[in-house]
C-alpha cells in the first residue's frame, strides 16, 4: 500500500504550528505497513545542508498557469531517523524566495496561486516518479485542491484511476475563500467543480469545501472536534456541508513523538529529568525565570503560555483578566508572535507587572525550556481542534489549565477526578478562566496532591501508536484491504 502525504509544512523541515509535528511524525509509524512519500514546498527557511536535501536529476518540469510558464525542481532527503522519502517542490516565484512558511502580508490571490501551483506539482511529480499512491492524504485548505484534482483533471487518467483521497482538517478556520476565476489559474473546468456540490460556496471559491465534498473520507483531529464542527457555533458556516458529509467523517486524536519530546533528553533544558526525577524540574525554572529577569521562589508557581498570538488561542481572555492575572501569587510567562494587538497587550503587561513576561517571537529551544520549567501550561482556547502543546506540557510535567473544547476536552483529565493530569474550565469567559488558575494555584500548595498530578500528566500516553492504527485503519479500508 503506497501512501502520498501532501502540506504546506513539514517538522523538522518546516514549522509553523502543529501541522508541520503531524505531518512529520505519524508517517514513521505507518513505515512498517505502507510504503510514504511526502511532498512539501522547499521554502527558503528550510536549510538544505543540514537535513542533506539533494536536487533529483532530470527533475526540471515546466507547468503553465494562466497562460505562462512555471519551472519547478523536485529535491529529496530522509524523513530524520526513518526511510521515507521527503519530496520538495522548488519554485522561485512562490516558494524558495521567502524565509516564513507563511509570510506575512501577502496578497490573497496569490497566496492561493502558491498553494494551486505545488498541488498541482505534487501530481505531476508523483506521476512522474511512478509514485502511484493507493492513498492521497492531503491536509488543510493548502493541499485541498488535489481531491479536486482528482475529480476533474485526472479523473479519466489511468495513472490516477484506483487513487483515493483523505482530507483532514486541522483547522476549520482557514479554508481557502476567493473569486471563482482561481479556477482558471487552476486549469480546472468551471462545469465540474464549481457548484453548491463541489466548491462553491455563497458565489465563491472555497477549497476546503471542495475537499469535504470530493475526499473519500474527511478527517477531524479530534473525537470532540468531529462533533463540534457540525454545530454553528464551531462549524465556521461549513457546518452545513459537513453533516452532509457525516458519513465520512471521523475524529482521530494526535499525538506526539516522545522521541522528539523527551524531558529526559531534550538537550533545549539545563537539567534533564523523568517521572522518577521530577524534583529536578526545578533547575529549568530556574532558568526560565533567569531569562525572563523574574525572581526564582520554589513555593512561587511558574505558568507558561506558548502560542500563536491570534483571537482563537484565547488572548481576549488574557485581556479580560489582566488586572487579576497581576495580583496573583504566581508569575506567566508567555511566548509566542501573530496579532499586533495582541502582541502590543503582552508587551503592555511584560513592561508594567511585577509577575508577567512576554518573549513577541517563536525559538523553539526557549519554548523547550518554558515546558520544561513551568509548573502549569495555560490555553484558555476558544476552540482548539487537537492542540498539541497540551500533550507536550503533560509529558514535561506541566499541568496544563484549559478551556474543555476540542482535543483539550479529550486529551486534559480535569481536577479533582481520579488520575487526574490538569485544570478545566468550560465557559469562553475571562472570569472562569481565573477560577480555574486559582483552582490550580490552590492545589500547588498541596505538594502531594501537586506531584501525583504530575506524575498522572507524564504517565499518560498520547503517542501514535493507537492513533498511527486508527489511519492504518481507515487507509486499508480505502485502498480495498
Amino acid at each position: 500500500m503506497k501512501i502520498l502525504f501532501a502540506s504546506a509544512e513539514v517538522a523538522p523541515f518546516s514549522k509553523a504550528g502543529g501541522l508541520a509535528d503531524v505531518v512529520g511524525s505519524l508517517p514513521k509509524y505507518l513505515e512498517k505497513d505502507a510504503e510514504i512519500a511526502i511532498f512539501t514546498p522547499l521554502h527558503g527557511c528550510i536549510d538544505v545542508n543540514k537535513y542533506g536535501i539533494k536536487e533529483l536529476e532530470n527533475s526540471e518540469m515546466w507547468l503553465t498557469f494562466d497562460r505562462m510558464g512555471h519551472k519547478f525542481r523536485l529535491f529529496m532527503c530522509k524523513l530524520p531517523d526513518t526511510d521515507i522519502n521527503v519530496f520538495f517542490v522548488h519554485n522561485d516565484w512562490y516558494f524558495t524566495c521567502f524565509k516564513d512558511v507563511y509570510p506575512k502580508w501577502l496578497d490573497t490571490r496569490y497566496e492561493h496561486e502558491r498553494y494551486i501551483a505545488f498541488s498541482l506539482a505534487v501530481m505531476e511529480y508523483a506521476k512522474a516518479l511512478n509514485f502511484r499512491a493507493d492513498v492521497i492524504h492531503a491536509n488543510d485548505w493548502h493541499t485541498a485542491m488535489l481531491p479536486l484534482y482528482l475529480h476533474s483533471n485526472y479523473k479519466f487518467d489511468e495513472f490516477w484511476s484506483k487513487t483515493k483521497s483523505v482530507f483532514e482538517i486541522h483547522n476549520l478556520a482557514y479554508q481557502g475563500v476567493w473569486f471563482e476565476d482561481v479556477l482558471d489559474f487552476a486549469n480546472m473546468r468551471k462545469d465540474i467543480v464549481y457548484n453548491e456540490w463541489g466548491c462553491e460556496h455563497y458565489g465563491k471559491v472555497n477549497w476546503m469545501k471542495g475537499a469535504i465534498n470530493y475526499a473519500d473520507k474527511v478527517i477531524a483531529v479530534s473525537p470532540t472536534y468531529a462533533k463540534e464542527i457540525l454545530t454553528d457555533e464551531y462549524g465556521e458556516g461549513m457546518d452545513y456541508t459537513l453533516r452532509g458529509a457525516q458519513h465520512k467523517l471521523v475524529g482521530i486524536l494526535n499525538g506526539i513523538d516522545y522521541n522528539v519530546f523527551n524531558p529526559k533528553k531534550d538537550k533545549c533544558l539545563v537539567k534533564n529529568y523523568d517521572v522518577k526525577s521530577i524534583e529536578h524540574k526545578a533547575e529549568n525554572k530556574k532558568a526560565v525565570c533567569e531569562f525572563f529577569g523574574l525572581k526564582y521562589n520554589p513555593t512561587r508557581p511558574l505558568i507558561g503560555f506558548i502560542s500563536r498570538l491570534v483571537e482563537q488561542k484565547g488572548l481576549d481572555l488574557i485581556r479580560q483578566a489582566e488586572n487579576e492575572l497581576r495580583g496573583l501569587d504566581a508569575d506567566f510567562v508567555f511566548l509566542g508572535n501573530g496579532n499586533q494587538d495582541y502582541e502590543n497587550l503582552l508587551i503592555w503587561l511584560s513592561n508594567n507587572s511585577p509577575n508577567i513576561r512576554a518573549y513577541i517571537g517563536y525559538k523553539a529551544e526557549l519554548a523547550n525550556l518554558i515546558y520544561g520549567g513551568s509548573d502549569f501550561f495555560l490555553m484558555p482556547s476558544k476552540f482548539e481542534p487537537c492542540g498539541l502543546s497540551q500533550l507536550i506540557a503533560m509529558h514535561y510535567g506541566a499541568l496544563p489549565i484549559v478551556r474543555a473544547t476540542g482535543g483539550l476536552e479529550d486529551t486534559v483529565t480535569g481536577y479533582p477526578l481520579d488520575n487526574s493530569t490538569g485544570f478545566k474550565f468550560w465557559r469562553y469567559d475571562g472570569w472562569d478562566m481565573l477560577q480555574a488558575i486559582n483552582c490550580a494555584l490552590g492545589v500547588y500548595k498541596d505538594n502531594y496532591t501537586f506531584r501525583a498530578m504530575q506524575r498522572s500528566a507524564m504517565n499518560a500516553d498520547f503517542s501514535w501508536k493507537k492513533s498511527s492504527a486508527e489511519y492504518l485503519k481507515l487507509y486499508r479500508e480505502l485502498a480495498g484491504g
